[in-house]
């Protein structure tokens, strides 16, 4: 196979694919983000996690307002080509904009979601907001 068929295939998913965010040392997953051909391409250009807001609508550099950069160790896709998990280095502690180490920090239970992680840091003292 040449390297081309094994590229991310970004005409799926309207030009987004899902990317996971895993701890390269603890294999935690951190956070679950879109990248698209601009942001991937900036990722393997600097190292950084470049991702891009769906919300904003803009590229989205993590850590950019708060300083949780991560940096990428290793990229690997999956066998459709539309998935990516990139293995980071967390800078910071948190992944999660809400100030938690992992944006997956809520167990869902019976009677309802359970918090199971503290905070690394205020958001409001971040970001100014919560």
């Amino acid at each position: 196979m040449s390297e081309e068929k094994n590229a991310p295939d970004f005409t799926k998913g309207d030009g987004l694919l899902p990317a996971i965010a895993q701890d390269a040392k603890t294999g935690e997953v951190l956070m679950l983000a879109y990248m698209n051909a601009e942001s991937y391409e900036e990722t393997l250009r600097t190292g950084r996690a470049v991702y891009f807001s769906r919300s904003r609508q803009k590229l989205w550099r993590k850590g950019e307002e708060s300083g949780n950069v991560q940096l990428v160790k290793e990229i690997l896709i999956d066998c459709d080509c539309d998935t990516l998990v990139l293995k980071v280095e967390q800078i910071g502690g948190a992944a999660c904009h809400t100030g938690h180490r992992s944006c997956f920090y809520r167990q869902v239970t019976p009677t309802g979601f359970v918090e199971i992680a503290d905070k690394v840091f205020d958001p409001e003292k971040v970001y100014g907001k919560k």
